[in-house]
């Protein structure tokens, strides 16, 4: 590694240094949280044993969910290997919930790509989407990155939205990612002219990034993914469905089948990595935190704009850079894949996926496939040209990952 990009680490650790302790501070906090929920439910060895076909109301499994409830300070939750990612997740969930002819109002804006295709809104067309099944979409635009709340509370007078959809990350989009105050803030608001609507939270990327829960502050139901934060890099599956009682019981009958819900559904020998990502998932997100601070302010110093920038409060793991062009996209995510454990000698390049409108870049070096909680970066083929870059399973490792990176872009 060149001199000159040694000598500017160096002197990035050394101004961010301070920013670092108050992400020890909150790993403190989230981490003392799951350490009581696992001694408040009572966790046992006997927990960490997996069950196989039906598995008929399996103990391990349903004290992880006694755990997740504990930690979310929720009623009830849904943990399982057979959800196999956020979007299924997100879609299970809102298809539990809303039925044909009603109404769901997104109050943050246009959703994430794949979340566009399972509500119906995006150009790739799908059969099986919400609004094949006549369920009607809404949405309310942040301003200047705040939420619109006169047009939500105007809009939410009429009684006739069923849900309220929050997506707390940023997703694809140039808006910066909502901390939990401002969720607070919103749901009070929305609480003030209507008692009855479902709020719902789209909690991927930001698990244990700040002291407090999106149910905490008042959503009925939040929703995240298992190859993020709350695996920790170790779950090598699942996602979760945290809320109240009789929604995850709608949702569950969704993911299995009427009159059955979450009664059924074996773990699969996945309990242990469930258990033991909860448990690594402060430290993890943690030094995904610092890892994205490093890359905001070595990026910065190099003259790329950055978001958020390496002070700014973080409400999410992701971190944006502006690169420019199509090159230093493109030459960035390779630079990624470079410093990865895990095919280190594979070169990524734009392609087609399924859920996504423009090609897509992906570099992830990981040790479970498309793990985010494992350094990793992507982007849309479309200007600006962002990379979306998100991980670091420990912070070291990170930090030489942004460095291969920087060194490859430099190239």
């Amino acid at each position: 590694m060149k001199q000159d990009i040694i000598e500017l680490s160096n002197q990035v650790e050394k101004e961010i240094e301070p920013i670092l302790k108050n992400v020890d501070n909150i790993c403190q906090k989230n981490s003392q949280k799951v350490l009581k929920a696992f001694q408040a439910c009572q966790l046992q060895e006997a927990h960490l044993n997996a069950s196989t076909g039906y598995g008929i109301d399996e103990p391990g499994r349903n004290k992880i969910e006694e755990i997740y409830s504990h930690v979310f300070k929720a009623e009830d939750s849904l943990v399982r290997a057979q959800l196999i990612s956020g979007t299924h997740a997100l879609a299970i969930t809102l298809s539990a919930l809303l039925r044909p002819e009603e109404t769901m109002l997104s109050i943050t804006g246009e959703p994430y790509d794949t979340l566009q295709t399972v509500i119906g809104i995006g150009k790739e067309e799908s059969k099986s989407s919400l609004k094949a099944y006549h369920i009607h979409y809404e949405q309310i635009d942040l301003v200047e990155n705040e939420f619109d709340i006169p047009n939500i509370q105007e809009r939410l007078k009429k009684n006739d939205i069923k849900l309220v959809e929050i997506q707390r990350s940023r997703g694809y989009s140039t808006r910066k990612s909502l901390t939990i105050e401002k969720i607070e803030e919103v749901i009070k608001a929305i609480r003030e002219v209507n008692k009855e609507v479902i709020i719902m939270v789209d909690n991927c990327y930001g698990e244990f990034v700040q002291d407090r829960e999106p149910i905490e502050v008042g959503a009925d139901i939040a929703v995240g993914s298992l190859m993020k934060n709350l695996g920790a890099g170790i779950a090598t599956s699942g996602a979760y469905i945290v809320g109240k009682k009789e929604l995850i019981e709608l949702c569950a009958e969704r993911l299995t089948s009427p009159g059955i819900g979450k009664e059924i559904g074996p773990s699969l020998n996945q309990n242990p990595f469930f258990i033991k990502g909860l448990f690594f998932a402060p430290s993890v997100v943690a030094s995904s935190i610092k890892t994205a601070i490093f890359a905001s302010c070595l990026l910065e110093k190099l003259g790329y704009q950055v978001e958020p920038k390496f002070h700014e409060t973080r409400a999410d793991i992701v971190q944006t850079i502006h690169l420019g062009n199509e090159k230093n996209l493109v030459q960035f995510c390779q630079g990624i894949q470079m410093g990865s454990p895990v095919d280190s000698d594979v070169i990524p390049y734009p392609g087609d996926m399924g859920g996504y409108e423009d090609k897509v870049i992906m570099a992830a070096g990981t040790f479970t496939q498309g793990s985010t909680i494992e350094l990793s970066c992507d982007g849309p083929i479309r200007e600006p040209y962002i990379a979306y870059m998100q991980g670091g399973l420990t912070y070291e490792y990170g930090k030489l990952g942004i460095l291969k990176a920087v060194e490859q872009m430099k190239k």
